[in-house]
């Protein structure tokens, strides 16, 4: 798990950074410019998500594999689902400028919010509550540090992005579905 735990301190670290200390974060866009900044967030955020992703990986093989912290319900298992739809849908209103937006404030923090409760509702292994948890946290700071500097949308709503955004959510949510959980992960969920 060293690979998961440095990637995690690279990949958490940055945005907390970028989160918790804005005027530290102004002060080295200023210094460096905007490109440079995005550009260095960009590598080290990138650098650690694959650490993390390796980590994860590793730990799913050998007796790692084996550790479970929790039985999930299968009961839950429409719920995870559910709420995994409405992750996409938030993730793709988060790019428009529809009433979605406007309703829940913070679509990119909620999407990722909800994608990652639902895979803990759905996946009980040590490995995956150390990567949805990690996630799950940094995205409910998010919403609150947000939340607390008053950070909200304000444009003119037009019912054509939130349109776009259902549309993209959902064809998302079926390519991760139907594609990239059985061929890519070997984890099919349809089923």
């Amino acid at each position: 798990m060293a690979y998961f735990w440095t990637g995690t301190v690279l990949f958490a670290g940055v945005h907390l950074f970028s989160l918790l200390l804005p005027g530290q974060r102004d002060a080295l866009k200023a210094r460096f410019g905007e490109r440079a900044w995005k550009t260095g967030y960009s590598v080290v955020a990138l650098a650690g998500l694959a650490l993390m992703i390796r980590g994860f990986w590793m730990s799913r093989s050998g007796p790692a594999a084996a550790d479970l912290l929790y039985y999930p319900a299968d009961s839950l298992r429409p719920v995870t689902m559910l709420m995994v739809l409405l992750a996409f849908v938030s993730l793709g209103a988060a790019h428009g400028k529809g009433y979605i937006k406007l309703w829940i404030k913070h679509p990119m923090s909620i999407g990722f919010a909800l994608w990652s409760a639902g895979h803990l509702l759905a996946n009980g292994k040590r490995a995956d509550v150390y990567l949805f948890g990690v996630f799950l946290a940094l995205a409910l700071i998010g919403i609150v540090v947000s939340s607390a500097r008053g950070k909200f949308p304000s444009h003119e709503p037009r019912i054509r992005s939130d349109v776009i955004a259902v549309i993209a959510g959902m064809a998302l949510y079926a390519f991760f579905l139907l594609v990239f959980h059985p061929y890519a992960l070997n984890l099919p969920v349809a089923g």
